[in-house]
């Protein structure tokens, strides 16, 4: 015979409290005869009654003092436990982990953190920086951040930041020495500074001019994935160096480095953040969600 269930217990603790069938079956929502029809089956799956009851008056057997004894403090722990997860419907709290490759997490995801956190302190934020392809869901993650070429069909997504743009840049003693590319098939007797991926994969450079796409693989002179490091031999005249715009914005402003090519670096969609599902989104990944919207709304208002 099955085993009673939360509801068979809530109804014997109903009537043990109220020793009123009528009032019980009011207090837990449910005909007065299901309520009845209730309890004999759990007097019956136990093997004892647990109720004697009149016409006129409802009192607990021995084994009704028993069972609520032991019940009644339990079936309280578990409503308080179903109202604390219920309550987590409402507040952003807990880790939120989000994967990422370096590049949205240097120039995208990292001038949200402090304002993030700020607006909700009861989260805390996992962010790991990936450049290879991790599946989030197996790995772990609430949500992660790519480039729209790289999605999976089966995810939701939505822009983390606007236009992004790639530049080609070298030093200026560079220049001076080796002159200036201006194709990207110039680049193959240039040396170069280059990363390759996690996977061990050095890609093609890619460009667009006007609809026409250019793939070239240069020699490379230095390959690191280290930004740092990049920066620092591209300042210092040891190759070109073709990075996010984000990354040398004021190397370019000050004169460090000049743009090279720049016909040929168009602007393209920026990382999206992406999750499995629109049900039953956690809290947390909810409000990261709200928090980017706003993020983009705002800057797209400053003039």
């Amino acid at each position: 015979m099955a085993e009673p269930d939360l509801r068979d217990l809530d109804v014997f603790v109903a009537v043990a409290r109220t020793r009123n069938f009528r009032r019980a079956a009011v207090e837990i929502r449910v005909s007065v005869s299901s309520l009845s029809q209730r309890l004999r089956d759990l007097e019956e799956r136990l093997g004892v009654r647990l109720v004697n009851r009149t016409t006129r008056s409802v009192a607990l057997t021995e084994a009704g003092e028993l069972l609520l004894s032991r019940v009644a403090p339990a079936l309280r722990d578990v409503g308080d436990a179903l109202d604390q997860v219920r309550g987590l419907r409402e507040v952003a709290a807990g880790r939120l982990r989000i994967n990422a490759p370096p590049p949205a997490v240097d120039l995208v995801l990292a001038p949200m953190v402090g304002p993030f956190l700020q607006a909700h302190p009861q989260v805390d934020l996992d962010i790991v920086s990936e450049s290879g392809f991790v599946d989030i869901v197996s790995g772990g993650y609430d949500a992660g951040a790519r480039y729209g070429e790289h999605l999976a069909q089966d995810m939701v997504a939505i822009p983390l930041s606007g236009l992004q743009r790639y530049v080609v840049v070298a030093s200026p003693d560079y220049i001076a020495r080796r002159g200036r590319p201006k194709h990207p098939k110039d680049l193959l007797e240039h040396d170069c500074i280059r990363p390759r991926y996690s996977s061990g994969v050095m890609h093609d450079l890619e460009f667009e001019k006007t609809g026409q796409i250019v793939k070239v693989d240069p020699p490379a002179k230095l390959i690191s994935t280290n930004m740092n490091l990049a920066m620092r031999a591209a300042l210092d005249g040891v190759g070109v160096w073709a990075t996010m715009d984000g990354y040398v914005h004021e190397a370019l402003k000050s004169g460090a480095l000049v743009s090279l090519m720049e016909d040929w670096c168009e602007p393209f969609p920026g990382p999206f953040l992406y999750y499995p599902s629109r049900r039953q989104v956690p809290p947390a990944l909810r409000a990261f969600i709200d928090f980017v919207a706003d993020w983009r709304r705002r800057r797209a208002d400053k003039p």
